[in-house]
């Protein structure tokens, strides 16, 4: 069985950070509702590119700041190809 790819984010993290910014004022500054952030911030909803960019840039930082794409199959595995501490493949 085919495991799932994942998107997860830090959005709450960087609205805290951001002078408690609101779900609210995130989604007027971004273009969308308070709902896609709500749904964002569960990990219920991936965004487009687009949108991905639009939320980076209110937090003035880079896209993979933000998003962090997470293969199941590379589980295991560090950022430079190796095998983690736990040296699982």
């Amino acid at each position: 069985m085919k495991k799932k790819i994942e998107l997860t984010n830090q959005i709450r993290r960087f609205r805290f950070e951001n002078s408690e910014m609101t779900q609210q004022e995130l989604a007027e500054r971004s273009g969308v509702t308070r709902q896609t952030i709500i749904a964002l911030e569960a990990g219920k909803y991936s965004p487009s590119l687009l949108l991905a960019f639009r939320i980076a840039r209110v937090f003035g930082v880079r896209v993979e700041d933000v998003f962090v794409y997470v293969d199941p199959a590379d589980e295991g595995l560090d950022p430079a190809g190796g095998t983690t501490k736990s040296g699982q493949p």
